[in-house]
């Protein structure tokens, strides 16, 4: 990265949200916070990609199981909430143990803990993108738990004062 030409702090302008990413397989859970969530199409289905670092566990139970569930956070989410998800590893802590979640077709963990919408997609197809993985999925649910208003990447950083992990995209404007 050539840090002369690039600012840090204009990536905090992509309007973007907070959202716990999760997915199961052979009987373990897990899932992580990201920022990256996108609706790709409507018609004739509805797709969505989201973009997960490859060392990530989330990410290797993700490419076994091929589906992910999508939490959006509301933005009374409590900081430790999201601490749970985005800066604890799943291969040493379950994530679900303390919080609110359903389990979708046997396998699939969606949190409804401080959510008010949650998606569940089928992975159609992934792409290699330098350090993440993007999964582009096919919408097979989505429901609205309650109203409110989502969390956005802007307000955790500038209001919550929260940081990002090492493996996050976002990572390199902590020092901004």
């Amino acid at each position: 990265m050539n840090s002369d030409n690039i600012q840090p702090e204009a990536l905090y302008m992509i309007s973007s949200g907070v959202y716990i990413i999760s997915t199961g397989h052979e009987g373990k859970f897990n899932g992580q916070i990201a920022n990256t969530l996108m609706q790709l199409t409507g018609i004739p289905q509805i797709c969505i990609a989201t973009a997960l670092h490859k060392e990530n566990f989330t990410t290797e139970l993700l490419r076994e199981s091929g589906q992910f569930s999508v939490s959006v956070l509301d933005e009374t989410v409590p900081m430790p909430f999201i601490g749970n998800f985005g800066f604890k590893c799943g291969r040493e802590v379950d994530k679900f143990a303390t919080c609110e979640f359903e389990v979708h077709d046997n396998c699939l963990p969606i949190v409804t803990q401080h959510t008010l919408a949650t998606l569940c997609a089928k992975v159609i197809q992934t792409y290699p993108v330098h350090s993440h993985i993007l999964f582009i999925g096919e919408v097979i649910s989505a429901q609205i738990l309650k109203k409110g208003v989502p969390l956005t990447y802007k307000m955790y950083h500038e209001i919550k004062k929260g940081k990002s992990p090492k493996h996050a995209p976002t990572f390199i404007l902590n020092e901004a």
